[in-house]
């Protein structure tokens, strides 16, 4: 099952097996401008479907039980599990993803206010972690807190390694886009530091760019290598978890702006374009929905 959210449109949609896509639903109450709207999705071992979209009152995470079958899902009803997250025209974060662990991560932007990255109390600048059911796990850094790392300003990519490294791509302001690993309760710095500082307090990225060529935006992980779609960049760039300081780029400005990247069900590599988002070049193919072979650094 391929699911791919539209960000401005709010809606859903299947992708059938000959490339085609059909509506699976439309999620209510979105309220997105700029950067929010309808953003990470996430599956859970039980099929049902986790969404983070831009409300009137903030961005939130609602799960939804999918109807059907393969060809023709639909949504149940909707079930708010957490609400309120800062939201913004810009920096809303909102990557899905389940661990090794079983456990949702969630990332949120600093939504325009730095400071409140730097806030644990505040759910803006942050990677959550939480239950199936939005509850806190018990062995969070941070007692009675979802906060599982911070001093974030806009992270994106998440994905872990086989041994269990969780690793984030992170948008910069002017200086440096980030590539960083997590650990629980470690500080990233934002906005005191940006990319490597190597101040006391602070973990820094195990590697950073120039926003102009990079804004890395969705991750994933496959044998060995990290694999992280860019959006002013253009390029699918590689990362080799052995060596998370190196990289190598494929397919620069071949297809505009990557928005994700992920594994598809065929093993070969899945890229989403977003060249259609008002910051791009469109063709008439845009967006599209890419299959490309596997590459490796």
């Amino acid at each position: 099952m391929t699911l791919i959210s539209e960000r401005d449109s709010a809606r859903i949609l299947e992708v059938l097996d000959d490339g085609s896509t059909r509506v699976v639903g439309t999620v209510e109450g979105v309220a997105g401008a700029g950067e929010g709207g309808l953003l990470g999705l996430a599956v859970d071992d039980e099929q049902r479907l986790y969404v983070y979209s831009t409300a009137a009152d903030g961005n939130r995470i609602q799960r939804f039980i999918l109807t059907g079958t393969a060809g023709g899902r639909a949504l149940g009803e909707a079930e708010t599990l957490l609400d309120g997250i800062p939201s913004a025209n810009v920096h809303d974060g909102g990557r899905l993803a389940f661990g090794p662990d079983g456990m949702l991560y969630a990332t949120t932007g600093d939504a325009g206010r730095r400071d409140a990255a730097q806030d644990r109390g505040s759910l803006a600048g942050k990677i959550l972690r939480m239950t199936p059911d939005g509850e806190v796990p018990d062995d969070n850094p941070f007692p009675g807190s979802l906060t599982y790392s911070y001093g974030h300003r806009n992270p994106q990519g998440l994905t872990w390694s086989d041994d269990g490294t969780l690793f984030a791509t992170e948008f910069g302001q002017n200086t440096w886009d980030e590539l960083n690993i997590i650990t629980p309760g470690a500080n990233y710095g934002w906005p005191a530091v940006e990319g490597v500082a190597g101040e006391d307090g602070f973990t820094d990225p195990v590697q950073q760019w120039d926003p102009g060529a990079a804004s890395p935006s969705g991750m994933t992980y496959l044998e060995g290598t990290l694999y992280i779609a860019n959006l002013r960049g253009q390029v699918l760039r590689t990362v080799p978890t052995a060596d998370p300081g190196r990289s190598v780029d494929y397919f620069t400005r071949d297809y505009g702006r990557l928005r994700d990247v992920t594994t598809g069900p065929d093993g070969d590599l899945w890229i989403l374009t977003s060249n259609t988002d008002g910051r791009g070049n469109p063709s008439d193919k845009d967006d599209r929905l890419l299959r490309l072979p596997v590459q490796a650094p």
